[in-house]
């Protein structure tokens, strides 16, 4: 199939609100705007929908001067110009921003023409400004500001850790690949490094968590809740599940996948021969092959990635052609650059930015075709008329990116074109999907108690983590002698300090796309379709029926669990 969507189209829409010469400089230049909203008359619906279409325009302008510092930081987070410039946005730009907002959430509910808008079209937009303003406390706006300039010290610290080996100076991600190879004293010398690396800054992380701890709760209760726990459901929209539905969800993994991840490390050590796992072992291929290089350069990645989406759909294809000609990536690991990977929607423009540190690895693959499938996403959603529209919560998100990796199976030969070194891809990622749930399940389950017991200390945080490792992974691994570095590995998460309670979505959103990908196997065409229409969808509709328009449930049932992770080792059985 073809999609009619464009996706060449590298040039923003005109401005129909702010002057086409307008860029953020200072507060002073950028709140005449926010007053002018405030203080206009609206006489009819029209004129609410016009004063909604010039709101979402202002804040499109400020999200992507925004996106843009946090982008060019996190490049280079030794550049202390642009941490600079990102850090002025946070201190002298939100804090303004955020009453005004506040105040032009209740003019727009004030309106006596809210309700001649139509109802389905702004349904959802509507229920998730009644949940801003109800959670909206102007005492947490310098708050928030703290907490955006504390986040930063994560990025700066994990940026920074570097190993050497073999007398070369590595970044983490780097020696990571290094647990790959053949040779068990190889990878066992480049684990110890990177623990060791990253042990040297766990007193400063750990501070730097409960600092943001702190932040944390005071804004949960400013705002009446209990908990910081409670008050993120709220912020996040958690309109369609509650905190025990994710603890109970938490349970059906322990139950239904965490026994399946057992099974497969057992037949891992035993293929590998050994008297016992270390987890230096558990990402080397048990053929005793070298690892997995599927490709040289970042250029090299994004060509072969382009080819693989286009023999799925060219307009999927097209999108990273048009990234590409923007320059809107960065590919590959260096010194100095944030860790992790991201798709970052650029709202005015329309064409989103790709940040990840490739290294040559499968890994790397399954990332960029993962961001590759936020991508695309947000090109579905790039004409869709207000911001909001096109950012749906991390539940459909993520299934946008997780589909892409399992759709995108059949064209892996691309990446690997040796028979045997396909079908190792294959099934190391395979292995992957399923070890996502109990790894999703013990960060998210560690939140839940982290700001549930918001005045525990380390030592608490510390034996808390370890229990809930322990209950969910590596469970016939042997960490004798390694006991010292068990208790921080939660540090590596940088969700935990930047982006707190996203992460169980990962879970739901893996179930999700491997429905997605079984409705693929019975159908390619139709299931393709139906993807591509559920993320067009953007955030016009609930989740529920975001999913049954790709053709699948929002469900995370102990049943449904089950009957997909069969599937997925059904499919591994035929590789």
């Amino acid at each position: 199939m073809t999609s009619s969507m464009p996706a060449a189209d590298t040039q923003r829409p005109p401005r129909q609100y702010l002057p086409e010469s307008f860029t953020v400089t200072d507060w002073a230049t950028i709140e005449p705007y926010f007053l002018e909203l405030r203080d206009r008359e609206i006489g009819s619906v029209a004129e609410l929908e016009r004063w909604l279409l010039n709101r979402s325009e202002l804040e499109a302008v400020l999200g992507e001067d925004l996106a843009w510092r946090y982008i060019r930081m996190t490049c280079n987070t030794q550049d202390s110009a642009r941490t600079e410039a990102f850090q002025f946005f946070v201190n002298e730009i939100e804090p303004h921003v955020a009453p005004h907002d506040h105040a032009l959430n209740e003019k727009m509910l004030a309106s006596e023409f809210l309700s001649e808008l139509d109802e389905n079209r702004y349904r959802v937009f509507v229920r998730s400004v009644r949940q801003a303003l109800a959670i909206y406390r102007p005492e947490n706006v310098p708050i928030k500001t703290e907490i955006s300039t504390q986040q930063q010290q994560y990025a700066a610290l994990a940026g920074a850790m570097t190993v050497t080996l073999d007398g070369e100076e590595l970044t983490l991600p780097r020696a990571a690949d290094r647990l790959k190879s053949p040779d068990r004293q190889v990878r066992e010398t480049a684990w110890r490094a990177v623990q060791e690396r990253r042990l040297q800054d766990a007193k400063a992380l750990d501070e730097l968590y409960t600092r943001l701890i702190g932040l944390r709760h005071q804004m949960a209760l400013n705002a009446g809740f209990a908990n910081f726990r409670d008050y993120m459901f709220a912020a996040l929209g958690r309109f369609d599940y509650t905190p025990q539905d994710t603890l109970n969800f938490h349970r059906a993994i322990r139950e239904t996948v965490v026994p399946l991840i057992d099974n497969l490390d057992l037949e891992r050590r035993q293929d590998l021969n050994l008297p016992e796992l270390r987890p230096w072992d558990l990402d080397v291929d048990v053929s005793g092959q070298a690892p997995l290089r599927p490709f040289d350069t970042g250029e090299e990645l994004l060509a072969k990635t382009t080819v693989v989406f286009d023999r799925l759909d060219p307009f999927l294809g097209q999108c990273l052609r048009t990234m590409g000609q923007m320059g809107n990536l960065d590919l590959e690991s260096r010194k100095g650059k944030a860790p992790g990977g991201y798709n970052y929607p650029l709202d005015e423009t329309g064409v989103p930015f790709i940040f990840m540190n490739a290294t040559s690895s499968l890994r790397d693959v399954v990332t960029m075709l993962h961001e590759g499938g936020h991508a695309v996403h947000s090109f579905l959603t790039r004409r869709l008329p207000l911001g909001a529209d096109k950012h749906p919560p991390s539940e459909v998100a993520e299934l946008a990116s997780m589909s892409m990796e399992l759709l995108s199976l059949d064209h892996w030969d691309v990446f690997f074109t040796d028979p045997d070194e396909l079908r190792r891809a294959k099934r190391t990622h395979l292995e992957s999907v399923l070890e996502t749930f109990p790894w999703v399940a013990t960060i998210d389950k560690f939140q839940h108690w982290v700001y549930e017991h918001p005045t525990h200390t380390e030592e608490q945080r510390h034996a808390r983590w370890v229990e809930l490792f322990d209950e969910f992974n590596q469970r016939t691994v042997s960490w004798k002698g390694l006991e010292h570095v068990k208790p921080y590995l939660w540090q590596k998460q940088l969700h935990l300090y930047e982006v707190p309670f996203y992460y169980i979505e990962y879970a739901m959103a893996q179930l999700g796309a491997i429905a997605v990908w079984r409705n693929y196997r019975q159908n390619p065409q139709a299931a393709l379709a139906g993807y591509q229409r559920a993320l067009a969808l953007g955030y016009t509709a609930p989740i529920g029926e975001i999913y049954a328009a790709a053709g699948i449930r929002f469900d995370f049932s102990t049943e449904y669990l089950r009957t997909l992770a069969d599937f997925v080792q059904d499919e591994m059985a035929k590789i």
